[in-house]
């Protein structure tokens, strides 16, 4: 029996509840297999802390913890909220610290972090709430200055959350109006085709500092141009590891990776989403805290190069810090 006890922090007040309380089943199966002592910890949707069925407040369901595995995505688990909760009680935690989870996870302040870094992204837009009166004089403009393909997704979030395909004016002033209801600003980026792929760094694996694991290829079904929320969990997306890239492309990628979690000083693991076309690379994103559910990519990866889930996990939490 190991000693440690790890809290696995699941759900939270995100869209994207669902995926982190499989991400925290499938951690907490792979903790318990390893023989750690375990707390599993779920915060509601209204941002109650329960253990055992019973509301607590959050340094009694810490108490007696050694280290904390983060299984939340979305705000409040992504965003450096819970990041800098944790910080200031000095419980050490799996991922990024509470500055470099706030940087990523806004998509407009993680580009402008990196302009210095060289890497290419999509040209890009935001549109506030307070734009909703003018989008039939902003719609046009966006398509004359980004193009006719679009891509519209929130400013802060993950796992595709809220992100539409706009091909057209009409569907752009659709997608802009919906969205504006719903999130205070968004992102409006040029669609760029090509293909997707995505790329994990895990520090301080085999003797690298930051090792970046195998590239894999996302093919999302046929007619559908985009990895969509859906498309990443129906089994229906075609995720080839090691993917077909060419050397030069898969160089680029894995360097672009590496530099990426270094600028944004991401800690432990991250997953950056990348689009390529006629042999350049642009990026799309990062994920400080990626899925770790049976279908999640970061895992697929692992396996590649003969690192079992259980492995992975057990990595994570030795690398864990405040």
């Amino acid at each position: 029996m190991n000693h440690i006890r790890v809290a696995v922090l699941r759900g939270g007040p995100s869209d994207e509840y669902d995926v982190s309380m499989k991400t925290g089943a499938n951690v907490l199966v792979a903790l318990k297999e390893l023989g750690y002592q375990i707390k599993d910890i779920v915060i509601t949707r209204k941002g109650e802390w329960l253990e055992s069925g019973m509301v607590r407040k959050p340094e009694q369901a810490l108490e007696g913890a050694d280290s904390v595995f983060i299984a939340l995505h979305g705000a409040y688990g992504e965003d450096g909220t819970l990041q800098r909760f944790l910080q200031t009680h000095k419980i050490p935690f799996t991922g990024s610290n509470a500055l470099a989870s706030n940087i990523a996870f806004n998509k407009i302040l993680t580009k402008d972090t990196l302009k210095s870094s060289g890497i290419k992204s999509p040209k890009h837009y935001k549109i506030t709430k307070e734009d909703i009166a003018r989008l039939n004089i902003i719609v046009p403009e966006l398509n004359k200055v980004l193009g006719s393909e679009l891509f519209v997704k929130p400013i802060a979030g993950g796992s595709s959350v809220g992100a539409e395909y706009a091909p057209s004016e009409e569907k752009l002033r659709s997608v802009l109006d919906e969205l504006l209801r719903k999130y205070d600003e968004v992102m409006v980026e040029e669609f760029i085709r090509g293909k997707e792929a995505t790329v994990a760094v895990l520090d301080n694996f085999r003797n690298e500092r930051h090792y970046v694991l195998p590239v894999i290829e996302i093919v999302p079904p046929a007619g559908d141009p985009v990895f969509s929320y859906e498309n990443k969990y129906n089994g229906k997306t075609d995720e080839i590891c090691p993917g077909r890239f060419s050397y030069h492309e898969k160089a680029l990628l894995e360097d672009a990776a590496r530099v990426i979690h270094q600028t944004l000083n991401c800690d432990d693991y991250s997953r950056s989403d990348f689009i390529v076309r006629d042999g350049d690379i642009y990026f799309l994103e990062v994920n400080t805290l990626p899925g770790l559910t049976n279908e999640s990519l970061f895992p697929r990866a692992g396996r590649a190069v003969g690192l079992s889930y259980n492995d992975l996990i057990k990595h994570i939490i030795s690398i864990a810090k405040f």
